[in-house]
């Protein structure tokens, strides 16, 4: 059964890599890929499904036995049932709610998350005293004046194009990060193509 995955997951990947390269050049190879993505589409639909059931089973069994921590399943269902029934009664109106709470909870955690990393931070820069850590301290600093806006606020244009500049680094670096995961994923589908690594035998 392991090697018909592994032919299946290969022949599949081939047919679709193949089909996106060459459908210019054949029309006619179009028609079999979107077939072939609408299943994926489907399947992945199938699967999401399947692990929102087994992520309420799991919170509703914690409930059910009393486990530690069952109150945090508990408003786990309960908020999932709550988001289910008004999206099913309200449609439209409720995306306008839901985004509002979603981002009120997006921006309390944010605060959280940079409240934590200062503590980190200020740890880290208690337990090794380096090289590394001063510029981290630097870099956290000269961020933190920038976006406060005085700067940018100036009438200065040095000043202002020195800020821009500065506040063009964290691109730079998240396009390397979004290079690496690229790279990443294609090391990963050309294992998975070659049957080196089989993610799908279970």
């Amino acid at each position: 059964m392991n090697i018909v995955s592994t032919i299946v997951a290969i022949v599949t990947g081939l047919l679709i890599l193949l089909a996106y390269f060459f459908h210019p050049l054949f029309p006619e190879l179009k028609l079999p890929l979107h077939y072939l993505l609408d299943w994926a589409i489907i399947l992945a639909a199938v699967a999401s499904l399947i692990g929102i059931i087994n992520l309420l089973s799991v919170h509703w069994n914690k409930i059910r036995k009393r486990k530690a921590g069952f109150g945090y399943s508990l408003v786990v269902l309960m908020g999932f049932l709550a988001t289910l029934v008004i999206g099913i009664v309200f449609r439209s109106s409720y995306v306008q709610w839901i985004t509002q709470v979603q981002f009120a909870a997006e921006m309390t955690l944010m605060a959280l998350l940079s409240i934590t990393l200062a503590f980190a931070g200020f740890g880290l820069f208690q337990r090794k005293f380096n090289l590394l850590t001063i510029t981290f301290v630097i870099s956290a600093l000269v961020y933190l004046v920038i976006n406060i806006g005085y700067l940018t606020a100036s009438n200065s244009i040095d000043i202002n194009n020195i800020a821009l500049a500065i506040n063009r680094i964290p691109v730079a670096g998240a396009r390397g990060i979004l290079i690496g995961v690229a790279l990443g994923s294609l090391t990963m589908g050309l294992r998975i193509l070659l049957g080196a690594d089989r993610p799908y035998g279970g």
